[in-house]
């Protein structure tokens, strides 16, 4: 414990530093900026306004220890559950060592005098997070469960000297040009840091408020540098995106939770007046936020609807328009129905594997807003309570997300394709790629993204996981996509054989045409077909989950193989040529694991078509499976084990 020694023994000295230093400043301008003239300040107003202002910020200090009526939701600090992992990273950030990023454990020490410029991995999102201090708030819960001083001693220390390291300089983002040799407020006051410091400096100011080291002098500058972030954040907005909806909500709960700011009325007004744009710019008609992110989806649908209860909870609720919660409700509507009955969403995109509890926690707060909708309260009481919709599959035509399902328990099977209109950068080339799930498992899903990007050598893993090949669809001398703007020609589910076609004119003379029949709602057949003037090579990629599979590639046949009986087999027809390929899959950030992948191919000539038809088949013995398949007439007919299905 020799740095937390050192750093709590500086902590008197840094503040007395400050104090000799800068306190008039500090305390004049931290002052200037809040409302003295509100209900409870009047103590505080009487002794800055006589000059005393070291007894001011005490007074002002008190007043924040006994302020009633403003609240954080979630953040109850008396009762701050904290768990193993959050404890283990307070206690090793006593020591300097940080966690940073989940995918870069154990976490890494930033020296005894910290170097907040440290970058051990030239991964852009190991620089950018570390500001964003996120064993601070572990910390704080530590304090709060243990009432050990140590904590916010450090957590002080820790601040000031963010402070003093990383002041805000001129800030360009034009000029900010390689991010790999960008100067440091770049990465310190990128906007989207400054609006996570501005949200979660919120729960530690709440966790840390009754410590000792958390006196007047402390106060002010914490004062003082929150404006500044949140002035910041009003000068530089992202120009679209989840970035620009992260700083909005952000700003936002400054205003609601530190009304004492002269400025809190314009940050109030600035948030909600982006809210309310972007979710008519952003999500589409259908609920799907623009990015065709599962991840980013849920991570917009908490943006939206955090401000609404921050807002509701603090008395603003009437801020927001009618059709504000409408939307949230209804993009809630397309995550339920875009997860599997364990709860997981698909790899598309960047996406990445979420636990169980992650999406239980968000299910709980959506229905604490939304009692009146079953569907949330089914998944939020897992099926104790509630109702499933009385459908089975659903199409969400405009963003291009289509779900064939046979039931809602974990017994079900369910297939969801992804084939919409040009994404953004979270989205990847991947139009006519689907995943398949059957009593709980994934048997193809997606690559993922494995890591976002920094160096060349960072950023070539994350193009690998972009390709096309790496997706389950459709490529031509395997480049990828050139044109991602697909559209729904067919969507059938009346009868007992769920039925979609999309389309996407995927390259310069070449329309690939999917068509899925979930037939009987027990299998999946699927028409592929390259039409144009093109000519090439075509591949079919299908990238199964891991395992040690069957191969029978002269057939065009592949099946997994686990014990437990619960197997897919894959069978394509139509292929001059079957081949392993290379194989990877990202369930989480820099973690990746090898799959079997497969090509199947055909030569394409000018003019002409290529065809191919595959059957996906839940199989428990797929070696004794026998099945046909042939396009006649402008029909698909396929024989599983000697029953004959006519699909058109």
């Amino acid at each position: 414990m020799k740095t937390v020694k050192t750093f709590a023994l500086l902590l008197p000295l840094l503040l007395a530093f400050t104090t000799r230093n800068a306190q008039a400043r500090h305390a004049a301008s931290a002052f200037d900026l809040l409302d003295l003239a509100r209900p409870g300040l009047e103590e505080v107003a009487r002794l800055h306004s006589a000059g005393d202002d070291a007894e001011a910020a005490e007074a002002l200090l008190e007043y924040f220890r006994l302020r009633r009526g403003i609240v954080c939701p979630g953040v109850v600090p008396d009762s701050a559950v904290i768990s193993a992992d959050e404890q283990r990273w307070a206690d090793e950030a006593l020591d300097h060592r940080f966690f940073v990023h989940s995918g870069y454990q154990p976490s890494y020490f930033y020296g005894d005098d910290i170097d907040w410029q440290y970058w051990p991995v030239r991964d852009n999102e190991l620089r950018w997070q570390l500001h964003r201090m996120k064993w601070w708030v572990p910390m704080g819960k530590a304090y709060r469960r243990s009432g050990d001083e140590r904590y916010a001693a450090e957590w002080c220390a820790e601040y000031l000297d963010w402070i003093r390291k990383n002041p805000l300089t001129e800030y360009d983002e034009s000029r900010i040009g390689d991010w790999t040799s960008a100067d440091n407020v770049y990465f310190a006051w990128r906007p989207l840091e400054v609006s996570d410091r501005l949200e979660f400096q919120i729960h530690q100011f709440l966790y840390f408020l009754p410590a000792r080291a958390f006196d007047g002098e402390f106060l002010m500058q914490f004062l003082e540098n929150y404006h500044r972030h949140a002035e910041h954040i009003m000068h530089h907005f992202s120009a679209s995106g989840n970035h620009l909806l992260f700083q909005a909500q952000r700003l936002l709960f400054a205003g609601a939770f530190f009304p004492e700011f002269r400025d809190a009325p314009r940050w109030r007004a600035t948030g909600i007046g982006i809210l309310n744009r972007e979710m008519a710019r952003q999500v589409y008609d259908d609920g799907m936020q623009y990015e065709l992110d599962p991840h980013y989806h849920l991570e917009s649908i908490n943006i939206f609807f955090k401000a609404l209860r921050m807002m509701d909870a603090n008395g603003y609720r009437g801020e927001f328009p009618a059709e504000y919660p409408a939307t949230i409700e209804r993009m809630i509507d397309v995550h339920l129905n875009c997860s599997y009955p364990d709860g997981s969403t698909p790899l598309f995109s960047d996406n990445r594997r979420q636990e169980k509890e992650h999406y239980l926690a968000c299910y709980r707060e959506w229905a604490a807003v939304f009692p009146e909708n079953g569907f949330i309260r089914c998944r939020a009481t897992e099926g104790r309570e509630g109702t499933n919709p009385e459908y089975l599959s659903r199409a969400f035509r405009t963003s291009g997300f289509y779900v064939l399902r046979n039931g809602w328990d974990t017994q079900a099977t369910v297939m969801i394709l992804k084939a919409g209109p040009q994404g953004f950068w979270h989205c990847q080339p991947d139009n006519g790629t689907f995943e398949v799930w059957h009593r709980g498992r994934n048997f193809l899903p997606d690559s993922g993204c494995y890591v976002y990007g920094g160096d060349s050598a960072v950023l070539a893993q994350r193009n690998w996981f972009r390709q096309t090949r790496v997706h389950n669809t459709l490529t031509l001398d395997g480049r990828n996509l050139e044109t991602t703007d697909s559209k729904c020609t067919r969507w059938e589910t009346a009868g007992t054989t769920d039925i979609l076609t999309v389309e996407n004119p995927s390259y310069e003379g070449l329309t690939h045409r999917r068509t899925v029949w979930f037939v009987d709602r027990r299998f999946f057949v699927i028409e592929d077909v390259a039409a144009g003037e093109a000519a090439g090579r075509v591949d079919l990629h299908y990238n199964l989950a891991e395992c040690d599979p069957e191969e029978e590639l002269a057939a065009g046949r592949v099946a997994t193989r686990f014990e437990d009986g619960n197997n897919l087999l894959v069978q394509v027809f139509g292929a001059e040529k079957a081949e392993p390929q290379e194989g990877w899959v990202s369930h989480v950030y820099r973690s990746r694991n090898p799959r079997p992948a497969y090509a199947f191919s055909a030569e394409k000539r000018p003019g002409r078509e290529v065809r191919f038809i595959t059957v996906l088949l839940p199989a428990e013995r797929s070696a004794e499976t026998i099945i046909k398949a042939e396009h006649r007439r402008g029909t698909i007919r396929v024989t599983v084990d000697g029953r004959k299905y006519v699909l058109k």
